[in-house]
């Protein structure tokens, strides 16, 4: 993550704290306002009312903010098909995978197909035979 998207992150945060802690207040100011209007009328009024809009709206601001902050710290994303991701990493190497500190990532594993690249060719078992048999021959004729 970068220092932005801590940033922003942080700020999120504090504002959704802000938010809870007035949302709080606000629940405590009504029942202790039902508490002492019930004490003082003999009726129940039952009146209830619902959190203030500017709460409502830092609410949801908040956790945009913090969602945004989020989205912006993350890695970039890895192709889903393997031909595909393999294909960056032929032609990209580890410069492809470096994360935002300039850092190789943990889960970078290098070529995928340089095993199948690196291997050796077909075996030719008959040549191999005839080979052993010359050796054989060889040995018993000494």
């Amino acid at each position: 993550m970068t220092w932005i998207s801590k940033s922003t992150t942080a700020l999120g945060l504090v504002l959704l704290t802000h938010a809870c802690y007035s949302a709080h207040e606000h629940a405590a100011l009504q029942s202790y306002r039902a508490a002492s209007l019930s004490s003082l009328t003999t009726t129940q009024s039952g009146a209830t009312s619902s959190l203030p809009i500017d709460i409502a709206i830092e609410t949801i601001i908040a956790t945009f903010i913090v969602c945004l902050g989020l989205v912006s710290g993350t890695s970039q994303l890895r192709p889903i098909q393997w031909r595909v991701w393999a294909g960056k990493i032929e032609q990209e190497g580890e410069a492809g995978f470096k994360n935002s500190s300039g850092e190789v990532e943990k889960d970078f594993v290098g070529n995928p197909f340089r095993l199948l690249e690196s291997r050796p060719g077909f075996i030719d078992i008959r040549k191999q035979r005839r080979e052993f048999a010359a050796w054989i021959k060889d040995e018993s004729a000494k």
